[in-house]
């Protein structure tokens, strides 16, 4: 395998220790500037120029995109995806990940452990949304902050007050969140390779600080985590898009609670604490996985129109409750059950004899009039702007 670490720098720890990795598993790898990239484009012929010459093929490609160049650095990772290589985490990966409101959002819909988080604009808007949060103490956070800078706690519903529109003067976006006391001063990370959780640390906070990241001082220690903590983890990667993905979780007294998905984790801390060779799985599943670059449905899958993807529910009492998907004939009216949702529960590729229950819901792709036809009058009304022609957009 011909692999690219796309890393602005060729001596961090992170980027010596993937390099290491590959070489020692006798693949030819390099180390390519993520800003010394030209994008080229042209009809049918998308291309990279790195360094002002036309770049060589390479099978796959490991992004190490800084906090500080995410546009750039997805915009070259795109561009990659274009020319079917393998790329570690895809560029809208990155950018989910990349921003803490959007990640949230994109979470918030699935049966997974977050804190509860608000985002407001209007001064007026604030003490109701500290109110709405469980109020003080509350942690505020900057949308964009990377390694605990740009997250504050403040104990009183004053001081998170004056915080705010201090932020907010400054045009800053923050978010205000729950505080998670039982879990003050420690959390987990969870370092994710494909579907499984490779290595976990456990991070404390020194002396006053209550952020717990290695970079403002934290201990991190080896720690064996639950099926529950491990499928956590393992899901929010995947619903935000990532493959290789740091999840960071408070321990809730309800369960894990995901603070943040960190798309280019660093390996420092956590090879140190755990002793395990996480650089080496991660290029273990890259080479595993290089044949299979994605293929992204809305620019490639090409159908006659009047095709999409959509959602259906199962509500209670409906007539799917209690059939077997084959039985709906769902088939018969042009449609195809892609996944099953239950719960926290993601059920790929159902079979045809599994059983539909109350409130399960089916990711279908097939003709959207038989669908529009599934929905209730008011779901319909709705949700009118969720299912479109691919044409134009796909639900997914």
């Amino acid at each position: 395998m011909k692999l690219a670490i796309l890393s602005c720098g060729p001596k961090a720890y992170s980027t010596r220790r993937l390099k290491e990795a590959a070489l020692a598993l006798g693949h030819e790898v390099k180390v390519l500037n993520t800003l010394k990239f030209a994008i080229d484009l042209d009809r049918g012929s998308p291309d990279l120029y790195f360094r002002q010459k036309q770049l060589t093929h390479y099978d796959a490609v490991l992004p190490r995109i800084g906090a500080s160049i995410t546009y750039y650095g997805t915009a070259v990772v795109r561009q990659f995806e274009e020319m079917d290589v393998f790329c570690a985490n895809t560029a809208n990966g990155i950018s989910n990940s990349r921003d803490k409101l959007r990640s949230l959002q994109i979470l918030s819909r699935h049966h997974l452990g977050i804190p509860r988080t608000t985002f407001v604009n209007d001064k007026n808007d604030v003490l109701p949304a500290i109110e709405r949060v469980g109020g003080a103490p509350v942690v505020i956070k900057l949308i964009e902050g990377t390694q605990g800078i740009g997250v504050l706690l403040a104990e009183t519903t004053k001081s998170a007050e004056a915080i705010i529109e201090l932020l907010q003067s400054q045009k800053q976006n923050v978010l205000i969140q729950k505080f998670v006391a039982e879990s003050k001063g420690k959390d987990i990370r969870a370092f994710v390779v494909g579907d499984r959780v490779v290595a976990a640390m456990r991070r404390v906070a020194q002396g006053q600080e209550f952020r717990s990241n290695v970079h403002r001082g934290g201990v991190a220690e080896a720690v064996d985590l639950s099926e529950e903590y491990r499928e956590t983890a393992v899901r929010a990667a995947q619903i935000l898009g990532l493959r290789i993905a740091g999840v960071d979780m408070l321990e809730g007294a309800t369960g894990p609670q995901i603070m943040e998905v960190n798309s280019s984790p660093g390996l420092e801390g956590i090879e140190t604490c755990t002793q395990l060779d996480v650089a080496g799985a991660v290029i273990e599943y890259i080479a595993a996985r290089v044949d299979f670059s994605d293929i992204d449905i809305r620019q490639r899958l090409t159908v006659s129109k009047g095709y999409g993807v959509s959602e259906i529910h199962i509500p209670k009492g409906s007539n799917f409750e209690g059939k077997t998907i084959i039985s709906t004939n769902l088939r018969d009216k042009d449609i195809n059950v892609l996944t099953l949702y239950r719960g926290n529960k993601v059920i790929p590729n159902p079979r045809g004899d599994r059983v539909l229950e109350a409130d399960d819901r089916l990711l279908c792709f097939g003709k959207l009039d038989s669908m529009r036809g599934l929905l209730p009058p008011k779901a319909r009304r709705r949700r009118h702007s969720k299912v479109r022609d691919l044409d134009t957009s796909v639900l997914v």
